[in-house]
């Protein structure tokens, strides 16, 4: 597959928030509709709650990691535990890439000096998705 990390800035620069730039640039290769994703991941911009939690970007590819996995069978999911493990490994290499997981530590808000920009945080969220969910890691 090519890359679509630049599909996910080309989004955001249109408006998308930053979940709705990294979910909806790979919803297609999970069988979803783009406007359908955009609408489910639209509370989690801006750290879902203005900036006091987890970074859009990354709430979108935790999404993705659902829809890639989750067989769907709500009387009884089997897929939990493996989905979460997924989660748990794009939230880890996030952490190491980004500095944090949480928007407003990421902005700077507090401290005033960002540790990293928006537009790294989706790049860098979309590359993850592409190493953990779409690169055969975890096949």
């Amino acid at each position: 597959m090519e890359s679509r990390v630049k599909e996910t800035i080309v989004r955001h620069d249109k408006g998308y928030n930053c979940a709705q730039a990294v979910a909806c640039t790979y919803c297609d290769l999970f069988g979803y509709k783009e406007e359908d994703v955009f609408r489910m991941t639209e509370g989690f911009g801006l750290g879902m709650g203005c900036m006091a939690g987890t970074c859009g970007a990354l709430s979108g590819a935790v999404l993705l990691a659902g829809l890639k996995n989750s067989d769907g069978q709500i009387n009884a999911p089997k897929t939990k535990g493996k989905t979460y493990k997924l989660s748990r490994q794009l939230l880890e290499r996030f952490q190491e890439r980004c500095g944090s997981t949480i928007c407003a530590e990421l902005k700077g808000v507090t401290t005033g000096t960002p540790v990293h920009s928006c537009a790294d945080c989706i790049k860098d969220a979309a590359a993850i998705v592409e190493e953990v969910l779409l690169g055969g890691e975890n096949e």
